[in-house]
């Protein structure tokens, strides 16, 4: 995964509206309406013209992404268009905001006592205030949501699970193999820094180059986050489950997609050519097109996906 996107966003204050609760139509004549689910989850359900008992639950990424995939530094509305290609198939949807982004906005935020498992609970409570409403309920988890998702189908009564773009390793792992590449001096620093994290819950010596990993105010949320391994995690579920990831994505690798395939042989692995991270279909080779995607919102998102995605709920 691309350093940067993974780990400085994870706290990044950003300043996107809650949109108002009121329901309207879209162009695709689908209902939408904002939900409040709790104090912490804020969300768009979409529902198609005609009814349906299928309901898709988006969960977002690493940071204080919105319920369209956004951030401070990113406007691309991926997940706002996965939402609503997926809706003009006939699934009703549902995406929320993270709950950091929540907190950021009511000026509420204590990193100190942030927690990777709110994030599931948030995941939770979304199933629940829907299980009465949709006979069917299938959670997708884009990114740092994958193991959000992952751990919340455990949990829950729900008909299938759908990892897209999520990572395979532990997330100690992945950082490590990021400074492996990039800033190979300090590995060993950083293998030190997480084991004392990880045996005692915080780190007191590290370098100043990983501060943005390792800052105290950030510890505990960092511990919570790495004792969960989602090629462990996978092997839990008892649903359908399907694996989707791009062969140009920069931030998550096919490797890691391959990695909980080979963990849950039973999952259905698609690796989307040329799609990259926020869902687009990247065709040439330069980095900076793919770069400059993560701010074109108007840019379609992948037609395969969508298909990909309708076709294991629809059968």
């Amino acid at each position: 995964m691309k350093y940067v996107h993974l780990f400085t966003l994870v706290f990044l204050v950003s300043h996107v509206g809650l949109t108002q609760n009121n329901t309207v139509f879209t162009q695709n004549t689908a209902a939408e309406r904002d939900i409040k689910i709790n104090q912490f989850v804020y969300g768009t359900l979409l529902q198609p013209q005609e009814k349906t008992e299928n309901l898709l639950i988006i969960i977002p990424g690493s940071g204080p992404t919105d319920r369209n995939g956004n951030q401070q530094l990113t406007r691309n509305n991926s997940l706002r268009l996965l939402a609503e290609k997926v809706t003009a198939s006939g699934i009703a949807t549902f995406r929320y905001d993270k709950r950091v982004l929540t907190l950021l906005k009511k000026g509420a935020l204590d990193e100190e006592k942030l927690r990777f498992d709110d994030f599931v609970e948030d995941a939770l409570a979304t199933v629940t205030y829907f299980k009465n409403r949709y006979q069917n309920i299938y959670i997708i988890g884009h990114s740092q949501g994958s193991l959000v998702g992952m751990i919340a189908a455990q949990q829950s009564n729900i008909a299938g699970y759908i990892s897209l773009a999520g990572p395979g390793q532990a997330i100690d792992q992945t950082i490590l193999s990021q400074i492996a590449l990039q800033m190979p001096d300090l590995t060993e620093k950083a293998k030190e820094a997480f084991t004392e994290l990880k045996e005692t819950g915080k780190v007191k010596n590290y370098s100043p180059a990983l501060a943005s990993i390792f800052r105290k105010e950030t510890q505990p949320f960092m511990a919570s986050w790495m004792q969960y391994i989602p090629t462990q995690e996978i092997k839990k579920l008892q649903v359908p489950v399907l694996i989707v990831n791009g062969t140009n994505d920069i931030q998550v690798d096919t490797k890691e997609a391959e990695a909980l395939k080979n963990a849950k042989p039973d999952a259905t692995l698609v690796l989307i050519e040329n799609m990259n991270h926020v869902l687009r279909i990247i065709e040439g080779a330069d980095g900076l097109e793919n770069t400059k995607s993560y701010n074109e919102s108007r840019r379609p998102i992948s037609k395969e996906l969508i298909e990909v995605i309708t076709n294991f709920i629809s059968n």
